[in-house]
């Protein structure tokens, strides 16, 4: 069949198809884009960002401007942790409050964006060093939620999650998200979501934003680190010394950092963005491509 016969024939195809379901199968088995779609690691911060127009959520809603419109994102957030690994697989992601203490404002606010059944089995698919479960409970956390909020208000971008098995160490998870970059060749967004430097438990109630000696000193040691594309050091964080202890506690949010680290080859460049601490957090994000 020559060229002219195929594309004919091809479009009488898409033509005669009568639901979207029927075209969301096809277009799951097109050949990669040319455009490998960047990478993005986000410090999501307080829930408040999503209604407030500061300097961070500013930074995402140019961010959203900047890059590529994406056929899809999947966001590792820092506030979705399960036994084992998940991505939500529903058609229509409910907006998780997993929060407490803030105005009756901010509880009121849904993301609306649509899951896609069919990008939930891209990913469980592209994974092969893990089995991947398919969840129909969760939905969005606001470590998704008020991030994208800024970055795409429209919500007219299926959005999906991959949660963070809470019982593998750092080397798992990096390896393991390195299975995920051949997502990006085909239009879909990897968003990491936590904070490099996140320990709520040495907050200064009397000022928040109080500058901290160890949380200055540990985001720039992080910084030099990723600049140098230094993966083994980043992997091993428990070597890196007193202030880097002191900022991750627990590893939940720092692990979403190395989500997107994971996936850059080394012709690329990286870009930081909202790049300040705030008291015990750390803002500093940063894009790949």
């Amino acid at each position: 069949m020559d060229r002219g016969q195929f594309i004919k024939t091809s479009l009488l195809g898409l033509f005669s198809m009568t639901t979207l379901s029927d075209l969301e199968k096809l277009t799951r088995n097109f050949p990669e884009t040319e455009t490998i779609m960047p990478v993005l690691f986000v410090g999501h911060g307080s829930p408040m960002n999503a209604i407030e127009a500061n300097e961070f959520s500013l930074g995402w809603t140019e961010m959203g401007k900047q890059l590529p419109k994406p056929r899809a994102i999947v966001c590792i957030s820092a506030h979705w942790e399960t036994k084992g690994t998940f991505v939500t697989a529903m058609e229509h992601p409910k907006t998780i409050h997993d929060f407490g203490g803030f105005p009756q404002e901010l509880f009121d606010v849904q993301y609306p964006a649509p899951g896609s059944p069919a990008v939930a089995d891209e990913t469980k698919k592209s994974i092969n060093s893990a089995l991947v479960g398919l969840d129909e409970a969760w939905g969005l956390d606001h470590g998704c939620w008020s991030v994208l909020k800024k970055m795409y208000p429209k919500a007219d971008i299926p959005v999906i999650q991959l949660s963070l098995d809470y019982t593998k160490d750092a080397l798992w998870h990096f390896n393991l998200a390195k299975e995920l970059a051949v997502l990006r060749s085909k239009g879909i967004l990897i968003l990491g979501s936590g904070n490099i430097v996140h320990n709520l438990r040495l907050v200064n109630w009397n000022d928040f934003y109080a500058k901290m000696d160890w949380a200055e000193a540990a985001n720039e040691k992080f910084k030099n680190l990723i600049k140098e594309n230094d993966a083994k050091s980043l992997i091993g964080y428990e070597k890196l010394g007193k202030e880097v202890a002191l900022s991750i506690p627990t590893p939940e949010h720092y692990l979403p950092m190395l989500y997107a680290l994971s996936m850059r080859n080394e012709k690329e460049s990286l870009s930081f963005f909202n790049d300040k601490t705030m008291g015990p957090i750390s803002m500093t994000s940063f894009k790949i491509g």
